[in-house]
């Protein structure tokens, strides 16, 4: 379950992430964090498919990069709106679907950090 989760938040980040940005003329590095960190959830949400102990750790590294990276982006636009860039996006639903995103990254770090594996 909590690897569809991370490949689902994982894809719809990417994806958003162009939807947000494609004409906005936003500098690349503020589109490539959103691939970075989508892109190394969904690399060990796959990987996790045969769990051990070092895939289990590309895994936690995607959801702890994506609660991270979440983070200085949602309070980032929750106190400072005059200065964020919502791209093609209404700046409150861009916050509001960011809020769900950090959320969710929580609740996946949580769950991968108490995972067990099988001895």
């Amino acid at each position: 379950m909590l690897r569809l989760l991370g490949a689902g938040l994982a894809l719809s980040l990417m994806i958003g992430e162009v939807i947000r940005s494609w004409g906005a003329g936003r500098p690349i590095m503020f589109v490539l964090d959103d691939f970075f960190m989508g892109g190394l959830l969904l690399i060990g949400a796959i990987l996790m498919a045969s769990p051990s102990r070092i895939r289990w750790g590309v895994f936690v590294a995607g959801w702890a990069s994506c609660a991270g990276m979440m983070y200085g982006s949602f309070f980032g636009k929750v106190f400072d709106p005059a200065s964020a860039n919502s791209g093609n996006l209404d700046l409150g639903l861009l916050t509001a679907l960011i809020g769900v995103a950090f959320a969710v990254s929580l609740v996946g770090l949580w769950g991968s950090l108490i995972w067990k594996p099988a001895e």
